[in-house]
């Protein structure tokens, strides 16, 4: 307790009288032991930028890092002020250009981390000492604006002991590293009830906090309102995670677990894009059949689409559904969110779909796939109605030989055509494309549908795990009186890409990702145990949301609504916290050896004469250091020190030497 006294005393630019440090830190300037921890702690707080910010951004960091430890290791001078001023402003106008602005999320870390690193060739005294501390405590915070998984959680932690252990290195420079490590452990145990107090209890706000910057929710992955060949097969080889869902009862089996996400109307001869659809509060088909009932947690991507099973059923006020039989979500999906959905996979869909519709799924231009026209021509030719038309495409598709690749080759404008007559290699983009080709080419209304296909179980929690892998193509064409069908031309070639997965499908051309491969077992186990410990964190951590924190404090009897209330259990629970802490500090006090605290004060005492025990230094030993500061008092010193080396050290002593011992110390007289 007496060392987190002081490093707080320091910390706040106070000494106290019974700290047994000494009290000239603030004045001290920067010696090795605090540059190396305050080095670390920059460090730390640094590197796991590295994977975001600009390389020349992350390059200049390290660079002034390493010139700060340079001038450690070799004991020169810090460059002059003038220097830095203009490293400084270079700094910033190269984040300037950069970004082209300095309001955001992105130019506004760039900027504290090569602040940081300027900050540190200027150091010298225990206020610039604080002031790095406080930057990379910043930039430990600033990771979690990118990324807020428990993986970074976990890496804070060493960061935020580095830099608390900086700040204590500040007050005890002669500190072992051991000690200091101890002593911010111990101030981080102490902080952990009142970060749960205030985890649960302070008022949770909708959304991340950052927001308000233009930058705040860029680079995010997955589908796109658009397909064209390869633009799918480019997510084959993430293992991401894109959502998990947690079923009722059992999960539907493979074969029916389609994700729909964007219905693509709209075909050029190359790119199919997603056509303007009407929204409403309930869905556009009357649910039939079985119900399944889950709970969706879906990764952020920036878009409305909910990514719902089909066929998505009635929800709560925070999902609409549109014309083509999606859910969407109000606004768009900016951060890890949960929805409580239910699916209809056997229910009719488009059974009275309207005229302008069917039209446009036919439409197709003029001058494309001159070869898969004439063939389709061909296909139709004689066919009593579209369901023959059907078959008949299926029949050709399945015969063709068509193979199924991870790594088609690049297609020209005319891509079906070279698809189905020339390389006949492809992934689901093409599979679809070319059979939605082909089936308006003989007059029936088709349509492209993108989202996932898919997905595995993780045996540790149970969740459905599907990854961006898992995305998939496939088609929904129209019949009179039986609405629209799910067709997966995809299956055609590669049946094992829907029953098992992208691993089955592509295992004979040993195209797998490292994670797929089927002599990784042991590998995906590990995955499967991180994964779910993950799962435990966005669920219970990073899930708690507004409307979680009203649902328990409904059941702790405060009413969310309530401010007031809230706001006096916040306050009286700190408080209580606050007591704990002093009664168990009093008792901490009070059980402590009253030797050990005699001798705890004669040091602190001698410390405010500029004559502070080294905290490797015994007390026989000190005593002849005292007693070569203080010769007129060198009996009494060492007589001192002798003492308290027998009473703590030797046998039990009474309370009459102890006594005796307090009064020798007392009688000591200082310059």
């Amino acid at each position: 307790m007496s060392r987190i006294r002081a490093w707080l005393a320091v910390a706040l630019g106070r000494s106290h009288p019974a700290d047994g440090l000494a009290s000239t830190a603030q004045a001290a300037t920067l010696d090795r032991r605090q540059a190396v921890w305050l080095l670390a702690a920059a460090v730390l707080a640094v590197a796991p930028h590295g994977l975001w910010l600009p390389a020349w951004v992350h390059a200049l960091c390290l660079l002034l890092l390493g010139w700060r430890g340079l001038i450690v290791w070799q004991g020169t001078r810090p460059p002059p002020t003038l220097l830095l001023l203009a490293v400084a402003l270079a700094a910033a106008v190269g984040v300037r250009l950069e970004f082209g602005h300095f309001f955001g999320k992105d130019p506004g870390v760039a900027l504290l981390a090569l602040l940081l690193g300027l900050k540190l060739l200027e150091a010298r005294r225990a206020r610039d000492i604080r002031a790095a501390v406080l930057l990379c405590l910043f930039l430990q915070l600033a990771v979690f604006l990118e990324d807020q998984s428990l993986a970074v959680a976990a890496l804070a932690v060493p960061g935020t002991l580095t830099a608390l252990s900086a700040l204590i290195a500040l007050s005890d420079p002669a500190g072992r590293a051991r000690e200091h490590l101890r002593t911010a452990g111990l101030l981080l145990v102490h902080g952990l009830p009142f970060l749960l107090v205030f985890f649960v209890l302070f008022p949770r706000v909708q959304g991340p906090l950052w927001g308000l910057p233009a930058d705040a929710f860029s680079a995010r992955t997955g589908l796109s309102e658009t397909m064209s060949p390869g633009s799918i097969s480019e997510l084959g080889t993430s293992g991401a995670i894109a959502f998990r869902a947690a079923f009722a009862g059992p999960p539907p089996p493979p074969a029916q677990r389609y994700w729909r996400g964007p219905i693509l109307t709209d075909f050029d001869g190359r790119t199919w894009s997603a056509a303007p659809a009407t929204e409403a509060e309930t869905p556009f088909h009357a649910p039939t059949g079985r119900r399944l009932d889950y709970v969706l947690t879906l990764e952020a991507h920036n878009r409305r689409w909910l990514l719902a099973l089909d066929y998505p059923g009635a929800a709560g006020p925070a999902v609409r559904f549109t014309s083509d039989h999606r859910a969407l979500s109000l606004r768009p999906v900016q951060s890890r969110s949960r929805f409580t959905l239910n699916a209809y996979p056997d229910a009719r869909i488009g059974l009275d779909e309207s005229p302008a519709v069917l039209a446009a799924a036919t439409r197709l231009p003029a001058d494309s796939n001159p070869r898969s026209r004439e063939l389709a021509a061909r296909l139709a030719a004689g066919a009593s109605s579209h369901a023959e038309i059907l078959a008949r495409v299926i029949a050709h598709m399945r015969g063709a030989r068509l193979t199924y690749t991870l790594r088609p080759p690049l297609l020209d404008r005319h891509a079906a055509d070279r698809f189905l007559f020339d390389t006949q290699r492809g992934f689901c983009e093409h599979f679809a494309s070319a059979f939605a080709v082909l089936m308006r080419a003989a007059g029936v209304p088709t349509r492209v549908v993108t989202g996932y296909q898919g997905g595995e179980v993780n045996p540790v929690d149970g969740y459905l795990v599907v990854r961006q892998s898992d995305a998939h193509a496939w088609a929904e064409v129209w019949l009179d009186g039986r609405g629209w069908l799910r067709v997966d031309p995809t299956a055609l070639a590669a049946p094992e890409r829907i029953e098992d997965g992208l691993a089955a499908a592509l295992a004979a051309e040993g195209e797998l990702p490292f994670m797929l491969q089927a002599d990784m077992d042991w590998l995906r186990g590990a995955r499967h145990r991180w994964e779910a410990l993950s799962n435990t964190w966005n669920q219970y951590v990073l899930g708690y949301n507004p409307e979680r924190q009203r649902e328990l404090l409904s059941r702790l009897g405060t009413a969310g609504d309530s401010a007031a209330k809230l706001a006096g259990l916040l306050a009286g629970l700190s408080a209580a916290l606050l007591l704990v802490l002093y009664a168990w500090a009093v008792w901490q006090r009070r059980t402590t050896d009253p030797v050990q605290r005699a001798w705890e004060r004669f040091c602190a005492r001698m410390a405010r004469a500029g004559l502070g025990r080294e905290s490797w230094e015994g007390p026989l030993a000190y005593g002849e250091r005292l007693a070569a500061a203080l010769p007129e008092q060198a009996h009494a010193l060492r007589a001192v020190c002798a003492d308290y080396a027998r009473l703590r050290y030797g046998a039990a002593g009474t309370r009459d030497p102890l006594r005796a011992l307090e009064q020798q110390m007392n009688e000591i007289r200082l310059p």
